[in-house]
């Protein structure tokens, strides 16, 4: 093949190779005018071959080269490797290039001329300051929210200083990051130790402590007493958010000894009270049940010796000694309403109100009562205070809110972390005036004067549920009557 041949050829496949390569790329030569110009170069830059053939580079008004071209400068070491440029396209949009440059030698090693490959990078870069931008905003946001906390966390120990409670803050490690004045007095300077150390003397965290519900966010109570001076508080550990983002306990003191030594006293009272209660009842029932017998007994034997005002007067001994009697017998049950400890086994309610329905069936029978159970809860209360609770509701109803042939419904309901259970009749109802003072010892409202009664009951139902840390109300029944409700908090099983 002649020489010629092969330099056609080779040129050939030279302009082949240019116009393929996924880079755009040109050749100058000594003067820096343009000798090649391939098609990815047409593509990025706007300008056709035919256009910049000859033309020296610096049309593009690329920056830096413009200004301080490297190319045949022998101080700037070849090849120079992703070097960004920016450029003006033909349309006048500026560009941003990475670029590749080398020298173009003959066969001989002399510098002909020069090569230049580039790709667009321009929305690259954009991304990239797009994304410096939005970071240093975040930044900046970050900056200032971490000051703003600060200045809460300045402001809340401030606070927390001035607090008589003694509070102290805690990170998630037990370590104690900061206690106030009043914390201070009691136990000293005790920044960096442990928590559970300092309290309560232990070398691992306390078996109560609740740090792990605190940093999963729940507020928790309890009481603790510090053995340093034999004084009770109430604590409230609350989730506290640091200034770098860290969950924290918050906790604070509040000095309930003098409450519970009112609480105890109260209880005593209340003991001694429920004793005198039980004893007076026990031995004034002793002689009045013989007063009722001979009354009874001087009725029917000297009957016909008595006149009809001898006779009335007899009845009326008895009828004020059963009275009397039915006094003594409910004041002796609500003496003996005491807290029980509740059950390991929860009861079942159901068997309870059966019981409580078979002990009034005589009177539920005789008023031809419909009488409605839904399917009841277990619940953790002992036996015979719940017996006691529906008996005595289940009294009430049908003594002053049943009419004949009207209906009695017993069931519950639940509402969040609380158990209501309710008895209801569809009789007169209560006004709403007396529905707070009904659960009163010896309080009878105006719809019972009428019936016989003596205002122990509802007070014995609000009793039982105060010891097991419930309440009791009443409210209409929808289309006339009374519901009565009695809630706990619901029965865990």
């Amino acid at each position: 093949m002649s020489e010629q041949k092969q330099q056609l050829m080779a040129r050939l496949s030279l302009e082949k190779v240019l116009k393929t390569i996924p880079s755009g790329l040109f050749v100058v030569d000594r003067e820096h005018r343009i000798l090649c110009w391939n098609a990815e170069a047409e593509r990025i830059t706007g300008y056709r071959a035919e256009e910049v053939l000859g033309l020296e580079c610096s049309f593009l008004r690329g920056i830096p080269c413009g200004s301080r071209c490297g190319l045949y400068d022998d101080s700037v070491p070849k090849p120079i490797i992703g070097v960004p440029c920016s450029i003006r396209s033909k349309s006048g949009k500026r560009l941003i290039l990475s670029k590749n440059v080398d020298y173009l030698r003959d066969e001989g090693g002399r510098i002909v001329g020069g090569i230049e490959s580039f790709v667009d990078i321009t929305h690259r870069c954009r991304l990239e300051e797009r994304l410096r931008r939005h970071s240093r905003q975040l930044e900046e946001k970050i900056t200032r929210r971490t000051a703003e906390l600060e200045k809460e966390r300045t402001r809340l120990g401030t606070v927390l200083d001035a607090m008589s409670d003694p509070v102290f803050i805690a990170g998630p490690d037990y370590r104690i990051l900061f206690i106030n004045r009043a914390m201070t007095e009691i136990f000293g300077d005790v920044l960096g130790r442990s928590c559970h150390e300092v309290f309560h003397g232990f070398a691992e965290p306390c078996p109560w402590c609740p740090m792990s519900r605190v940093l999963a966010g729940e507020t928790v109570a309890d009481e603790r007493t510090f053995e340093i001076n034999h004084r009770c508080y109430e604590i409230i550990h609350t989730p506290l958010r640091s200034a770098e983002g860290e969950t924290e306990k918050l906790a604070v003191h509040r000095d309930i000894t003098d409450r519970k030594k009112a609480e105890a006293k109260l209880r005593e009272a209340n003991r001694e009270l429920d004793a005198f209660v039980y004893t007076v009842s026990h031995d004034l029932r002793s002689p009045l049940t013989p007063i009722i017998g001979f009354a009874e007994f001087l009725r029917e034997e000297y009957r016909d010796d008595l006149d009809a005002q001898g006779l009335e007067l007899l009845g009326e001994i008895e009828g004020q000694g059963q009275k009397l009697l039915a006094l003594l017998e409910d004041l002796l049950t609500l003496s003996r309403v005491g807290r029980i400890e509740p059950p390991e086994e929860p009861v079942d309610t159901n068997e309870v109100v059966r019981a409580a329905l078979d002990r009034y069936s005589q009177k539920i029978n005789g008023l031809n009562l419909e009488v409605t159970v839904e399917p009841l809860p277990a619940v953790h209360l002992p036996t015979t205070l719940l017996g006691d609770l529906f008996a005595n509701l289940i009294a009430n109803a049908v003594r002053y809110g049943c009419p004949p042939g009207g209906r009695l419904e017993i069931g519950s309901r639940e509402a969040g972390d609380q158990l209501l259970l309710f008895v209801r009749d569809h009789g007169r109802g209560i006004p709403k005036e007396e529905r707070q003072r009904i659960f009163d010892a010896f309080y009878r409202g105006s719809t019972s004067s009428e019936t016989r009664g003596t205002g122990i009951g509802l007070a014995t139902v609000r009793k039982i549920a105060r010891l097991y840390n419930g309440r009791t109300w009443a409210d209409d029944t929808p289309g006339g009557g009374a519901t009565f409700w009695v809630e706990f908090p619901l029965s865990k099983s």
